[in-house]
């Protein structure tokens, strides 16, 4: 086959890209500009935007004996992915840009040009699993990143490869530093790319603006004012902005974010715990396969914990503005957040198969207190 190899510059894109070229395909490797002012990020921030990191996929594509490419996506990257992170902060949600780059242009972008210009496949440093349009995890707990994918729908997936995901991470270095690629003790991606400095309040400000509002307690009481609900996050501790603790003296925690109002309310860490999630914006999650009501496991976030749940699919389509899958949790989910994905999992001998995904839009709190069943942190 012919395919792109996405280089990020890390050490997971240059080896996916040197096993695809050891498995017999025909490989160019493409860097993703995806920002506006790439000098402008920090060198060593760990993200995947720099000009050093576009240096480094370079230099491997040299030492693979690969074409090496630049595509710009910044435009694309900025409306869909930084313009969505601002957007979803202001209506109270909780986003994970990560996610919504994969989805809006790794998975779609870059690979609506690859088969345009006649190539086969997608070719990414993903840990996951991907054999017959079947998704599984990676088999490095540690490392997996099938949940980030569970946006990606059946076409997608028909034109990716994850060579990565069957190899444990250290093993991976290994690999790297034995075929001379340079970047093999290079550190991990963590920062969210276009914030290198990590201050995201800071960041959602100069784009938001001051919108004030109050802080209340889940009896409503009103504890403080704050300068915008961007600045809070569900399960958020500490810089609440409130004179001292509790009157038991227990810590605070945001329970809930009404960005109409302008009002975020702290209750106790029991108050953190879901029992119920709906979900709409769906993908892959189709009744035809799976049936309308059928039990799974569900994670909310890309390393957060995994309870089991009973799903019921809603609407007349799967994929329709209509359809939406309601997930009663078998077990509390802590600080779960609305604009969060909820991916959903078969558990299987072989390892999780990945079925589908939603978009979390509502929360119902865990009911049952008095089976003193504990929460799961999302």
């Amino acid at each position: 086959m012919r395919v792109v190899a996405a280089m990020s510059g890390g050490v997971d894109s240059s080896v996916a890209a040197a096993r695809a070229l050891a498995a017999g395909h025909e490989v160019i490797g493409v860097h993703l500009a995806l920002s506006q002012s790439p000098d402008a990020v920090r060198a060593g921030s760990r993200g995947c935007c720099s000009l050093e990191d576009s240096a480094d996929a370079r230099r491997v594509c040299d030492a693979l004996g690969i074409p090496f490419y630049v595509w710009d996506f910044s435009d694309r990257f900025k409306a869909d992915v930084i313009d969505n992170f601002v957007e979803s902060y202001e209506i109270g949600e909780t986003p994970n840009p990560c996610l919504r780059c994969n989805e809006k242009i790794k998975f779609e972008a870059l690979l609506d040009r690859s088969i345009a210009l006649g190539f086969d496949a997608v070719v990414t440093g993903h840990y996951a699993q991907l054999h017959d349009g079947v998704m599984r995890r990676g088999i490095d707990d540690n490392k997996d990143q099938s949940y980030v994918l569970g946006v990606l729908t059946d076409d997608q997936l028909a034109h990716c490869l994850f060579p990565v995901g069957d190899t444990w991470k250290p093993q991976i270095r290994e690999e790297a530093a034995e075929l001379g690629l340079g970047v093999a003790s290079k550190p991990d991606s963590h920062d969210i790319c276009f914030i290198p400095d990590g201050r995201t309040q800071a960041f959602l400000g100069t784009r938001i603006g001051m919108r004030p509002g109050i802080v209340k307690s889940v009896d409503g009481e009103t504890l403080a004012e704050h300068d915008g609900v961007y600045g809070f996050t569900i399960g958020q501790r500490k810089g609440l902005g409130l004179p001292g603790p509790a009157a038991d003296g227990q810590p605070r925690y945001v329970t809930d974010i009404d960005a109409a109002t302008g009002t975020v309310t702290v209750g106790r860490k029991r108050d953190l715990r879901t029992g119920h999630i709906t979900a709409d914006r769906l993908k892959r999650l189709d009744p035809a396969k799976h049936g309308r009501h059928f039990d799974c496991e569900v994670q909310v976030r890309a390393h957060g914990g995994v309870v089991p749940a009973t799903a019921t699919l809603t609407g007349a389509a799967s994929d329709g503005p209509e359809a939406a899958v309601e997930l009663e949790l078998h077990e509390p989910l802590q600080g779960v957040a609305r604009g969060q994905a909820a991916v959903i999992y078969l558990p299987d001998e072989a390892g999780d198969i990945l079925i589908g995904s939603g978009t979390i839009s509502a929360t119902v709190p865990w009911q049952d207190a008095g089976t003193g069943a504990e929460a799961r942190t999302a």
